[in-house]
């Protein structure tokens, strides 16, 4: 295939994704009102299951009110949300045309796998956008809402910062489960292998504490080893699953 070729393949790979989306984003505008409190709001309250499961920790009554002090928010507040969940359960189909267009590139040797990859790509995003809020947004968020500097001080939270950090929050767990993925892939191009990364562990545990840190700045302890835990723990798996052949010990 020439080079304008390969582009056309890619805007009918874009416009296919495009459509998917669009028809996904229309569904989940569609049910997100009834979703939004069971769902999105469920962690603004001491009823939400998790703060239940952890109830040694969480102790008292919980509820932060979220307010709202701009007309538009509700409306586009309704757009991402709707958006966050198109994306959440088409991201297989948007793996699935990025393989498409990858995949006349690649050697036979190099397309051994892929399809198994892909899956586990999907998987750890959705076990990393679980992770995200059924553990991270929720200490984090009820840590952070909990704080107090002075009694005289009532908490409310916008709209805005509210969905901001949920969906932030939420995404960012999604991606940082891919790093298994991602060593699995870079250990077949030859770029990394065991050695390497058994070598450089103790660097990368305090790249990893601050990236937890980043992704929930509080300062409880607690929290933050809930967030780096699953992260450290991904960084064992990766050194795992990198292919026997990148192997140079």
């Amino acid at each position: 295939m020439t080079f304008w070729d390969h582009l056309e393949v890619l805007r009918w790979s874009i416009f296919r994704t495009l459509g998917a989306i669009l028809i996904l984003f229309i569904a989940a505008f569609a049910v997100m009102p009834s979703l939004f409190d069971a769902v999105v709001l469920a962690p603004t309250t001491g009823e939400f299951f998790v703060y239940k499961w952890l109830g040694g920790i969480f102790t008292g009554d919980f509820k932060i009110d979220i307010v709202n002090i701009n007309v538009t928010a509700p409306f586009f507040t309704h757009m991402r949300t709707a958006f966050l969940l198109a994306l959440v359960v088409g991201f297989p189909y948007l793996l699935v045309e990025v393989w498409l267009f990858v995949k006349p590139a690649l050697y036979k040797n190099e397309k051994r796998g892929m399809g198994f990859a892909m899956l586990a790509v999907a998987l750890l995003f959705y076990i990393g956008c679980a992770v995200g809020y059924l553990l991270v947004f929720p200490l984090t968020f009820r840590f952070l809402a909990g704080y107090h500097i002075g009694t005289g001080i009532l908490t409310q939270i916008s709209l805005n910062s509210y969905i901001s950090t949920f969906v932030s929050i939420i995404f960012i767990m999604g991606l940082v489960f891919e790093l298994p993925v991602l060593a699995w892939v870079l250990g077949k191009f030859g770029l990394v292998n065991k050695s390497l990364l058994r070598k450089y562990r103790r660097y990368a545990i305090v790249i990893l504490l601050i990236l937890a840190a980043v992704i929930t700045p509080t300062g409880d302890p607690f929290t933050l080893m809930v967030v780096f835990l699953p992260i450290y723990l991904l960084y064992e798996v990766s050194i795992l699953v990198v292919p026997a052949a990148a192997v140079s010990e």
